[in-house]
């Protein structure tokens, strides 16, 4: 084994495991908005009420977590191809 191929590794896996545990509160905050959001506009629906179609508090927090949990996904791809590349070389 080379020792360019073993820091591919280490550097792929750290960035896996960064990129993982930084992307999992985002997004799981995400998908709970989400389901509020949507919790809500069925109870609006059933209620007969319009909706407001302005931006509201929780649809700007959606958007920046979504954000936060696609840049940390990337992160993640980014140590899979380290990954891949180390064994390339090896």
């Amino acid at each position: 084994m080379e020792p360019l191929s073993l820091l591919f590794w280490g550097g792929g896996v750290a960035l896996i495991v960064v990129g993982y545990l930084r992307a999992r509160a985002p997004w799981a905050r995400y998908k709970d908005l989400q389901a509020q959001e949507a919790n809500v506009a069925r109870y609006e629906a059933w209620r007969g009420g319009l909706r407001d179609e302005g931006p509201t508090g929780a649809s700007v927090a959606m958007v920046l977590y979504r954000r936060q949990a696609r840049l940390w996904g990337a992160v993640a791809i980014v140590g899979v191809g380290l990954v891949f590349v180390g064994f390339l070389i090896r």
